[in-house]
């Protein structure tokens, strides 16, 4: 029996979240502090930890987690569905962090990850077969080079299904994934100035996977090869912080994947996981159940 049913591998960190109280910072201005605080974060680390309050059992690595990030990492997942034991603890380095201000619908992200991947070493784990071996279904982000396609191409040996994010219709990752879940950065970075349907028949036509494009607020694309380009409008919320909106998007992907949920049951469940996201704050202390989900697609239904 599998005990690990989800694998997660990527981008895991320590997240110092700032919700500022009277609009976003403007030069030369003082901007009050609302709410801060220091929870696991990245897009594998939020992914846990939304699977895991969706009552899947998960075991995830990646990114090396140093000292300053640990003990936090340790305590807030200690009881939840999610195993830390594949992830390196090193004891000479304090972890990656980043930093976000937020306010409402506006967010930015500030770090130190240029330097990082640019400094030539290796701050991230070879996934493990044995961990993928065991798991149903798998999320692998694409940040790790060679390592990310070990983890793809060992889900492909093992009959794994995965969810990708961000993989651009040229990627290998992208061919290989069973869900590619592209977002406005990515399709604003690779494909400037193109109109979404433009780019959907581009990414659709290479994949036998399902390859769906959100756009913050606007309306999803979906489709498969040879398929139709469908459309689903994102469901209505008031949003407090759209910090791991996109993270929760593709933990709601993998879930489906997991219960083998139809191409437009998929779209809908990580829709309304997101929903449930982006009207909370902080995400990590406040992740969407399964009966909230549910509650909002029976309303929609009704």
């Amino acid at each position: 029996m599998k005990n690990n049913k989800v694998y997660l591998y990527g981008q895991i960190l320590g997240t110092h979240s700032f919700l500022l109280k009277d609009g976003f910072l403007q030069p030369d201005e003082y901007s009050e502090i609302k709410a801060q605080y220091f929870l696991p974060g990245g897009e594998t680390g939020t992914a846990a930890t939304v699977l895991s309050s969706l009552g899947v059992s998960v075991k995830m690595d990646g990114t090396w987690i140093g000292t300053e990030v640990a003990p936090m990492l340790k305590e807030f997942y200690a009881g939840r569905s999610v195993d830390l034991s594949s992830i390196h603890f090193p004891e000479d380095d304090p972890g990656v962090m980043d930093y976000v201000v937020i306010a409402g619908l506006v967010r930015s992200p500030m770090g130190r990850f240029q330097t990082l991947f640019s400094s030539g070493k290796r701050w991230w784990s070879v996934p493990r077969e044995e961990d993928i071996a065991e798991a149903e279904a798998a999320a692998i982000d694409p940040f790790f080079g060679e390592e990310t396609m070990l983890a793809a191409k060992l889900c492909k040996e093992h009959g794994v299904p995965f969810v990708t994010i961000d993989s651009p219709h040229t990627s290998e990752l992208h061919s290989m994934a069973a869900i590619n879940v592209v977002s406005k950065e990515c399709t604003s970075q690779h494909y400037a100035g193109m109109d979404a349907d433009v780019i959907m028949e581009l990414l659709k036509e290479t994949t036998d996977g399902l390859t769906i494009i959100t756009q913050g607020g606007g309306e999803m694309l979906y489709a498969r090869k040879g398929g139709e380009i469908r459309r689903m409008k994102p469901f209505d919320v008031e949003v407090k912080s759209t910090l791991g909106a996109g993270d929760t998007f593709k933990a709601g992907c993998t879930y489906a994947l997991l219960h083998g949920m139809s191409d437009e049951e998929t779209v809908r469940f990580a829709s309304a996981c997101s929903a449930i996201a982006i009207s909370r704050f902080p995400l990590p202390l406040n992740p969407p159940t399964l009966a909230e989900v549910n509650a909002i697609l029976g309303k929609t239904q009704a």
